[in-house]
Order: structure tokens, then sequence, then C-alpha cells
């Protein structure tokens, strides 16, 4: 039996959509997708367009994982930049760097132009500030915007000092931003689902309340449900942290963050001004960062912090509330209305894992926090590997991986330790 959506504020506020029905019986398909996720989705999207077979099979519901749960923020930023320039250094040579600051914006306009071709409710915004939270981090503030100025975004990028901060964020904790008028903020399970629609508006079958129990490798794979089972050409692995297919491929190399978020009562407009007054989204500068925006109906939806033992928390709103009234005094007295927690897959050295566990099954996974922009990116590769042009997965199928020979309990352990370093070495930046 599918599992409910969450009692987030995006589940209780998404767009009504038709159902999707539980697949029971046989389907024949060019390409069958495990999971309807933004990965699953914006890849039958793609396929979809090219006039491919897809067949879509989600254990629950449309973006009812990580991709309905999230800050609802598209930024350029890479966590695993300059491991991506590295290792990408290989098969690209000098054009590594360019290949990744093409990546920081490659998902934007994918989203930008999807939205208007099919006409997606997501109330998309322009409008983003990343903030130094200690006087340390305004040099790396400084070199982003200088090189967004060396590829053409001067007009887009704005360094901001001191007081003139109050123009994009009501808050005196900070000491520089970074504000960029090319990222922008959404409502990302409202995204999901009209995506969702946009691809069965093209053919695409797709099949909730439907967890995939194995894989049946061959010529033409099987993809086996409680219920039915999918034939196809070729089949992708989109579940990201919330699936164990294919433990022997991919055993060890992700691990589960757990990500809590909340959302406030509905906020007066003159304190909602106040609060953030270009209606801009915000994240700080540190290792592991406090981000937050407001949403159409005025309420400030606040993300803080990450627990990487991949555990639930007792009460996700505890260790919110200080973290919004020490950035927001004057919200001291909000009610939270809404708090939800999510499952973010991480990777240890923050390159997006793409692959094949056989020639014809693919796998995708792995966006460390940055799943929105990075997983519409990751849909346009593997739907042209797919479909035939492999050049930008072989980049990233190239890229060498940490694998852990521990489960993901040890291994989760493990990640906490290491990001409890970075934390505690963090302060002497």
């Amino acid at each position: 039996m599918a599992e409910a959506y969450c009692k987030s504020y995006y589940a209780a506020s998404a767009n009504g959509t038709g159902q999707f029905s539980r697949l029971e019986g046989e389907v024949d398909c060019d390409v069958a997708i495990v999971a309807g996720g933004f990965t699953g989705i914006a890849t039958a999207v793609e396929l979809a367009e090219r006039g491919v077979r897809v067949v879509v099979l989600e254990a629950n519901r449309i973006g009812w994982g990580a991709s309905g749960r999230n800050g609802g923020q598209v930024t350029g930023s890479l966590s695993g930049d300059k491991a991506m320039e590295r290792q990408f250094r290989r098969k690209l040579g000098d054009e590594a760097a360019d290949f990744v600051w093409r990546l920081r914006w490659r998902g934007h306009d994918i989203i930008k132009n999807r939205v208007a071709k099919y006409g997606i409710s997501c109330d998309l915004k322009h409008g983003h500030m990343q903030a130094a939270y200690q006087p340390s981090h305004i040099g790396e503030l400084e070199e982003m915007y200088r090189l967004a100025c060396a590829h053409g975004m001067g007009d887009e990028v704005e360094m901001v000092y001191g007081a003139d901060l109050h123009q994009y964020v009501g808050t005196d904790i900070y000491h520089a931003g970074i504000v960029n008028r090319r990222n922008m903020h959404l409502h990302s399970l409202n995204l999901c689902l009209g995506e969702a629609e946009a691809a069965r508006s093209l053919g695409a079958q797709i099949f909730t309340d439907t967890p995939v129990t194995k894989i049946v490798h061959g010529d033409r794979p099987e993809v086996v449900t409680e219920k039915g089972r999918v034939r196809a050409d070729k089949v992708l692995i989109a579940g990201n942290g919330y699936h164990h297919l294919a433990p022997g491929k991919l055993a060890g190399m992700l691990f589960p963050a757990t990500l809590g978020i909340v959302a406030t009562e509905q906020l007066p407009e003159d304190l909602a001004r106040r609060v953030l007054p270009q209606d801009f989204a915000v994240y700080d500068t540190r290792f592991v960062l406090d981000y937050y925006r407001l949403t159409a109906d005025r309420r400030l939806l606040f993300g803080s912090g990450t627990n990487y033992k991949g555990t639930q928390s007792r009460d996700i709103g505890a260790p919110m509330r200080p973290a919004i009234v020490k950035t927001f005094p004057q919200l001291s007295d909000v009610k939270i209305e809404f708090a939800w927690e999510g499952q973010d897959g991480i990777t240890i050295n923050r390159i997006p894992q793409l692959g094949n566990v056989t020639a014809n099954v693919f796998y995708a996974q792995g966006y460390s926090g940055h799943g929105i922009a990075t997983s519409h990116i990751i849909g346009e590769i593997m739907a042209a590997a797919i479909t035939g042009d492999s050049r930008d997965f072989d980049v990233f199928a190239s890229a060498w991986h940490w694998r852990l020979p521990v489960g993901r309990y040890l291994g989760n352990r493990a990640l906490a330790l290491g990001m409890w370093y970075f934390q505690k070495t963090e302060a002497l930046r």
C-alpha cells in the first residue's frame, strides 16, 4: 500500500492532478524508469519528447520522496564542483572547468523552459542571495562574483555588504552576500506533479503504488513489481536514497542524510516584507547551512542543519525555532504550522553518480543537497545516453567514487563523524 505524502506545506498546497493507477499485469516499453521523483520524471519527459515509449514505476506517489520535501531553491551551487573539475579533466582536458561552469546553470534553463512550455503552476520566482555567515567567508563570495562576471553574468549578480544587505534580508547576522537574479525558487512538489502530467500528455505511462521488487537482467530486462512486470529495452534506476536495488553494484556508494524543514503560519504582508523585502531565497555560507524563502502565501519555509546519521528526528521543529529566531528575532512569536523531513542522497566526493549496472540497465543518483537543478540536468543527460548520445554521460561515468565496505548504518555513522569534523573546523576558517 502506497504511503501518503508527509504532512508538509507542499503536500497541503499541492495542485490537483489526474490520478495515477497501480500496475497490475504486464506492460512492454522502450524504457522503464524506477522511481517517480525529479530524476525519473524529468528523464521521462525528455524521453517522451523524443518519441520513446516510457513507463515510470513509483512505489508511493509522484514526488513522494526528497523531490517533494526540499527547500525549493534552484541555484547554481555544486557542492562537488572542485572534485568534478579534477576528475572530469581526464575526459575533457582543459575544457573541464567550462563544462562544470555550464552545469551550474543548465538545470535553470531546463526548468524555466519546461514550466513555460507545459504551463506548470509551481510559484516559480527569480532571485537568491548567498550570505556570508562569517567575515572570513566574504572572500569566497567575492571570488564567485568575479567568476560569474568573467562568464558574462555581470548584469545578474551583485556583491552586497553591511547595511545594504537589509535591501534583501531583514537580519543583522550576515556580513556580505552575493545576489543572483538567475537563481530561482519554487513549489517543488507542484513542479514534479506538473512534469508528470506533461510526460503523461506525451504518452508516458506512469504507475504509482507500484514498488519494484527486483530487476531480471537480460537482453530485454524485466522490472518486477508486486502485481505485474514491465519488459523494456532499457531500464533506469532513479530512486536515489530511497531504494536498495542493484546492491552488488551500488552498495556503499550512497548514504541517505535526513533534512528537516518547517513552514510558519502565514505572515502579515508588512512582516513578510521586513523579513525578505525582495522575496528572494537565501542560504548562508556554512558547510551545514540554513536556507529559507517565502512561499506564495507568505509563510517562511526554513531548513536548518542535516542529520547525517540518516535517522528521523523526534521533534523536527525543536532545533529549527532557535535558528529562525536567531536569524529573525521579529518572528519569535510566529507559530510553526508544518514540519517535515526528507532523505537526501549523499556521495562522499559530492559528485553525482551515473553509470551502468549492465549494458542496458542504468542508474543516476547522489545530488548531495542540490537536487532540483541537478536532477533536471541528469534527466537530460540520461535521456540522451539512452537514445544514443552518451558524451556527457561518459564524463560522469568516468568519475571515481568512494565505496565504503559497510552497510548504510555504519556508513552513515562514518559520514556523520566526518561532517562533525568539518563543522568543528569550520569555525577556524
